[in-house]
């Protein structure tokens, strides 16, 4: 089993629950990839967690890692971030299907998931007015976060200091 730092346990009973639920299997490996992605505010590519895996699990193989996120992702408790090809975790993971607006940081690579309805119903409302409907959203802001801003400004400080 692959041990994981700074893992709220919590949310693994959440999936789990929610699994048991809706009837379908949440295998070790499925466990081990969400509790991977959950482990971190950056963004893992499908490698990246395959290594991590590989350390308890070596036979472990890239489809191992694709057939979890698919499962992952089809139950609605990880989010795939379009722009890096990466993935976090939801931070809704009782909400089988709904709409986020996530936010990376182009410094560190931190992504924040907002969940704006209002947003969604905007969108959604203005694609009506030409006559579209939308079947997917994908929207991810890319930023400077608050950490790496506040960084930045004290760096800016100190050169002007000298």
């Amino acid at each position: 089993m692959v041990m994981v730092m700074n893992l709220d346990h919590s949310l693994t009973k959440q999936i789990e629950e929610i699994c048991a639920a809706r009837g379908v299997r949440l295998t070790s490996q499925r466990k081990q990839v969400f509790e991977l992605i959950c482990s971190s505010r950056k963004a893992s590519s499908a490698y990246e967690l395959l290594e991590a895996l590989q350390q308890s699990e070596p036979q472990a193989k890239p489809p191992t890692v694709y057939r979890a996120l698919d499962f992952l992702m089809g139950q609605g408790f990880i989010h795939r971030v379009e722009s890096t090809n990466s993935y976090i975790s939801c931070c809704s993971c009782n909400a089988h299907k709904h709409f986020s607006h996530l936010l990376i940081c182009k410094q560190c690579s931190d992504v924040t998931e907002l969940q704006d309805e209002t947003l969604v119903l905007s969108l959604e409302h203005n694609a009506e007015k030409h006559g579209f409907k939308i079947t997917n959203h994908v929207i991810e802001s890319h930023g400077i976060c608050q950490t790496c801003s506040s960084e930045t400004k004290r760096d800016t400080v100190k050169d002007y200091a000298r």
